[in-house]
């Protein structure tokens, strides 16, 4: 609890980010409407993971749970996600030993012991992401009536959301004369509505990676927004290995059954 509190006021910064780089559901965080407030597209981006031989970047991975660690999570759950998903091929693959001291970081009620009573104890790899709130309920009350939304799987909502996730954190710019922002909300261009319950969470500095990376706004941005897209797709690249035998094997049985079609059909007129 003293650590949620800690966080709490650059989360509501960060969480800003989050959501609307992740293209956070609009009935959570906005509640402007359309016409001349209607979102305006972000910039295109351009992502290593993208095209059918696109793959992860490890250190980039491993930078943008670092940023999901230090300001996402003080309000963003990612119910789907283990501990033990970090070490595992195709994601951050962080060693075993790195993946346990990440999860002993967090403290996770459990039980009931054999007294009947819940206790808390050190996370394990085998234990999801927790939650920084209880309920729904309180995650509102926290953050001005909105519910932070679960990022597990965010990275794909829709619609073109895909490929515009940096412009989405790191864009700061004042409202227009003519936008009244509603009360706790703040002007976000790329955002339906042009509102969101956030402020930006981002700032120069305010992680410092491991890796010695500079963590400018635009970094960390391409960096949690490269970690949700794999929190999203784990099994990406898995999938995208697959698919090349796939493509080699329907291409030779193409060529084979046309030969064969000549072959059978070659005395036939046609």
């Amino acid at each position: 609890m003293t650590r949620r509190r800690e966080f709490a006021g650059r989360w509501r910064s960060a969480a800003a980010l989050l959501s609307i780089a992740l293209a956070m559901p609009a009935a959570t965080m906005s509640l402007a409407a359309e016409g001349d407030t209607a979102a305006m597209p972000p910039p295109a981006q351009d992502w290593v993971f993208e095209g059918p031989f696109g793959s992860f970047d490890r250190a980039a991975l491993q930078r943008g749970y670092q940023v999901y660690r230090e300001v996402c999570a003080a309000c963003h759950a990612m119910e789907f996600i283990a501990f033990r998903n970090l070490s595992q091929p195709g994601g951050p693959e962080f060693s075993e030993e790195a993946v346990e001291a990440l999860a002993a970081e967090f403290i996770i009620t459990d039980g009931p012991d054999e007294y009947g009573d819940m206790f808390e104890r050190p996370g394990k790899p085998s234990d999801y992401f927790p939650s920084p709130y209880r309920n729904d309920n309180e995650a509102r009350a926290a953050n001005g009536g909105a519910l932070p939304p679960d990022l597990s799987v965010i990275a794909k909502a829709p619609p073109n959301e895909s490929n515009d996730r940096p412009a989405r954190l790191t864009v700061s710019e004042n409202p227009t004369a003519d936008l009244d922002l509603g009360i706790g909300l703040h002007y976000h261009p790329y955002f339906s509505g042009r509102q969101i319950a956030m402020a930006p969470p981002l700032f120069e500095g305010i992680v410092e990676f491991a890796d010695g990376t500079e963590a400018s706004v635009d970094q960390m941005s391409r960096d949690v927004a490269s970690f949700l897209k794999w929190t999203a797709e784990p099994k990406l690249e898995e999938r995208k290995a697959l698919a090349k035998p796939v493509l080699i094997y329907l291409v030779l049985l193409t060529i084979l059954l046309y030969m064969s079609y000549k072959r059978i059909w070659r005395d036939v007129d046609h």
